[in-house]
């Protein structure tokens, strides 16, 4: 039986429950809706095997910079330019998701170290600590995700076993997210704040807040497959009084908050400036950079 018989069936069973539901396409008809938004699909064949492997909803959304205000789209654009940008935002997230990997362990170990040193293996767990903003309960059930999470881990059995379920602050950091990370510098109180901010990353406490929420939502668009290209990311970045790079919520502005925050300089330089001007110059004739928020001069100002 062909699949748009199971459908027809399905359908005729559901009754009239589904009306107001759009039907799902098959991908040939998913072609031909391509080709009536007026892009230009030189090979049908190849099309549907580019559809097999990206969801046609998804991959709609890469239509969006050709859309004109009336809806309409603009004519003569070839479909294979659409996969080419659809290639070069995947390997755009796997630049950056590689760079933000870094950034996150570095921001572990030296929240670790410092909390450590400063109120002991287990002071993390006094909520004396923390600053008036701090929800306790809150935090300590987050804890136990982390745990729960991670209970078959031969660590957490160590620790359980050994410890009686208690964990050192650079064991248990090991288990956060870049969200609880991000969660856990907020809370603390300002003097620790503005020490790691000002000694670790030397910028201000509201910066380095400002960019730790930036990167946990570039983090978790790159861990999820999501859009980059033509995307406005909800927080515009905090940046130092200083600095005259220009501010937009597309992607150039949260690269350059990876640049504040990459704990290797030279590392920077050479190996995610080499990258990332890879990947642009491999798909330069396909992609805007005005769509990314990039500027004409975007590697000169994201050299360090």
């Amino acid at each position: 039986m062909d699949i748009s018989d199971g459908v027809r069936e399905n359908h005729s069973k559901a009754g009239h429950d589904y009306q107001i539901i759009k039907q799902p396409k098959t991908y040939e008809q998913q072609v031909e809706l391509i080709k009536e938004k007026g892009f230009i699909v030189n090979n049908d064949t190849e099309c549907i095997s580019f559809l097999k492997q990206a969801n046609y909803y998804r991959l709609s959304a890469y239509f969006l910079p050709f859309r004109k205000k009336n809806g309409t789209y603009f004519a003569d654009i070839s479909f294979n330019r659409i996969q080419r940008i659809y290639k070069f935002d995947s390997k755009l997230r796997g630049v950056l998701f590689n760079c933000i990997e870094r950034i996150e362990l570095h921001l572990r170990t030296q929240l670790a170290y410092y909390c450590g040193h400063v109120y002991g293996s287990l002071g993390y767990m006094d909520k004396s600590i923390y600053n008036k903003k701090h929800n306790h309960d809150k935090f300590r059930k987050l804890l136990n995700v982390c745990i729960e999470e991670n209970k078959n881990s031969l660590v957490v059995k160590h620790h359980k076993e050994k410890y009686d379920g208690k964990f050192p602050i650079w064991v248990i950091i090991e288990f956060f997210s870049m969200g609880m990370l991000s969660y856990f510098y907020a809370d603390l109180q300002s003097g620790d704040q503005k020490y790691i901010a000002k000694e670790i990353y030397d910028t201000s406490v509201a910066c380095l807040k400002s960019w730790l929420r930036c990167i946990t939502d570039l983090r978790n668009r790159c861990a999820h497959y999501s859009r980059l290209y033509y995307w406005s990311f909800t927080a515009l970045p905090k940046m130092p009084k200083e600095s005259v790079a220009p501010q937009n919520r597309k992607l150039f502005s949260q690269i350059l908050v990876l640049k504040r925050l990459y704990p290797d300089k030279k590392e920077w330089n050479s190996k995610v400036m080499t990258e990332l001007r890879a990947v642009i110059e491999e798909y330069e004739d396909d992609i805007s950079l005005k769509h990314i928020g990039f500027p004409q001069d975007w590697y000169e100002q994201l050299e360090r």
